[in-house]
């Protein structure tokens, strides 16, 4: 059942995949994550290990791809390119009509294998340089970095990035995440889902904030004018990116790992600029809202990971759709679950007035 995909107590602050808690995942390959949320298991080592090859196998685009990706404007957001990209692909995937549950899993590997390296392959392209091919060797973080930099990444960058496509990964019905159930609904193929999903993503109010997040940083500049920028914007009634949640009451568990994890970027580049002025954008924020206001404000998914994105050099054009590598497995999971259901879903239009 769906609800068992994912479970959320946004009182407590709980994030659960398959019944697992985040915090436990967390420190699982992305590999598995993937094959927990589509499978229902976590997988055994031998079953890690194939799922894994099968993953590390399909990670090439061919030249038709590539030169659809050259065919892109170069300063466009990532995501527009992406959403064109996957549409594209589904026409060289023998399996494109194949609905079995073996022809969407084939299916399902190749869309998460290739996600990472059109991204990668764009932003390369969009910057005057060659892309680089994946290197089958590398875990998914590591893969992604490495085609997205042109070297291997340090053991930390790779845990990182690791770590941010399991957050990403899956949270219940968000906007993506409903409208790629509603295609699945359809019995529409996999890909159609999959770019229904992109396409919510691409929205400021659902994807966006993580980029808006690191341009805020660049905004304030230095922790001597967080508060100072805070402050206008709660006299200005303005809403502060990266805070507060449809769902979470109390701090997200996302936030709490990307905030840890910011730490040890910052410590180890010796440089703790970027999170001492988030820190002290947090600080004030729950000392004005939380503190005085009794208003549930805390950093959510996006403030953090912002912060690493700026320790790891990555451009807000790239920040949704990284954001996408690490959902597509979600996104498949329930697509999964809708297709076993057979059952197209039909809200009515008198829905729209709760929304």
């Amino acid at each position: 059942m769906s609800k068992n995909i994912c479970f959320i107590d946004g009182l407590e602050g709980i994030l659960k995949y398959r019944e697992i808690d985040i915090n436990q995942l967390v420190e699982l390959p992305y590999d598995a994550i993937s094959y927990l949320l589509i499978q229902g298991e976590l997988p055994a080592d031998q079953e890690l290990a194939e799922y894994s090859a099968r993953l590390h196998g399909e990670r090439e685009i061919n030249r038709e791809v590539m030169d659809v990706i050259r065919m892109c404007k170069l300063d466009i957001d990532a995501m527009e390119a992406l959403r064109t990209i996957v549409s594209f692909i589904s026409q060289f995937d023998p399996d494109l009509d194949d609905s079995s549950p073996e022809g969407n899993m084939r299916k399902a590997i190749r869309l998460i294998a290739k996600i990472p390296t059109i991204v990668a392959a764009y932003y390369r392209v969009a910057n005057g340089k060659d892309p680089v091919p994946p290197d089958a060797s590398l875990s998914h973080g590591a893969n992604f970095l490495y085609m997205l930099k042109g070297r291997k990444p340090s053991e930390l960058e790779a845990e990182v990035m690791e770590k941010d496509f399991i957050l990403s990964a899956e949270h219940e019905l968000n906007a993506s995440t409903f409208s790629s159930r509603v295609t699945a609904s359809t019995l529409s193929d996999l890909y159609s889902a999959v770019v229904s999903g992109l396409c919510t993503l691409k929205g400021p109010l659902h994807g966006g904030a993580r980029a808006e997040v690191m341009t805020m940083l660049e905004e304030i500049g230095n922790p001597g004018n967080a508060e100072k920028y805070v402050l206008e914007k709660i006299g200005n009634r303005d809403k502060i990116m990266g805070f507060g949640h449809r769902v979470y009451k109390t701090y997200d568990p996302r936030g709490t790992i990307f905030k840890q994890l910011s730490r040890q970027l910052a410590e180890a580049k010796g440089d703790m600029h970027w999170y001492d002025t988030a820190e002290a954008i947090e600080n004030t924020v729950v000392r004005e809202l939380v503190e005085k206001k009794g208003k549930p404000i805390y950093p959510n998914v996006d403030f953090y990971s912002g912060v690493i994105y700026k320790y790891m050099d990555i451009p807000p054009q790239l920040a949704t759709a990284i954001f996408a590598i690490g959902r597509v497995s979600g996104w498949i999971a329930h697509c999964f679950d809708q297709y076993e259901k057979k059952k197209i879903i039909r809200p009515r239009a008198f829905m729209l007035d709760e929304c």
